[in-house]
């Protein structure tokens, strides 16, 4: 009886290894890169304005919609360290960063000016630092329009971003837990812990 209630979690498990592999082998230049690079598909929530990052071409922005197809994003990460190159999946173009720190849309993402590096904060949330200019990281003001870097500091809440995933999708490569939280979510958190007594 056992062994026949634990038969569908293991056909469970061996379906998602081969989602795994057939994601791995389908979103990857060279199969000589398989050992290396890893590439997901998610969107970047922003804390300052409650919208997603978009990348429109040359033209990028925090005020896209939750499963709009400018912010669904490509990121492009090197297995052993926390370097992503960030693509818009609909426009083809790289998220970089330049010289004066003005972030602009390239559809050549191999440049170094087109690689940020990944910081995990304590509150939950990721910030992306350039890697070819220290200190100046991506950010978005209220309004949703790029912050210059050299303006930009970890502790802004312009740079902090939330992983989330489109709506409907679920990731076979999700390695990291997405966390949303707003005040809808933090209330059903109060009334689940205080739940009111009849």
């Amino acid at each position: 009886m056992s062994s026949h209630c634990t038969f569908p979690l293991v056909q469970e498990s061996q379906q998602s290894t081969a989602d795994f592999r057939f994601y791995i082998e389908n979103h990857t230049r060279n199969p000589d890169d398989l050992s290396r690079k890893q590439v997901r598909i998610y969107q970047l929530y922003s804390r300052t304005t409650g919208k997603h990052v978009q990348i429109l071409g040359k033209k990028i922005n925090a005020n896209g919609d939750d499963g709009g197809k400018y912010a669904l994003l490509v990121v492009e990460t090197e297995t052993f360290g926390s370097h992503v190159r960030i693509k818009g999946k609909e426009s083809e173009h790289y998220i970089c960063m330049n010289d004066k720190g003005k972030i602009v849309g390239r559809p050549d993402g191999r440049r170094q000016e087109c690689v940020f590096v990944e910081e995990f904060l304590e509150n939950n949330y990721t910030a992306l630092v350039s890697a070819k200019y220290k200190g100046w990281y991506l950010g978005f003001n209220r309004k949703g329009r790029p912050k210059k870097g050299s303006r930009t500091t970890q502790r802004q809440q312009e740079v902090h971003f939330m992983k989330r995933q489109p709506k409907g999708r679920v990731d076979p490569l999700e390695e990291f837990r997405f966390t949303t939280v707003t005040k809808r979510t933090r209330r059903a958190r109060r009334l689940k812990t205080n739940p009111k007594r009849n």
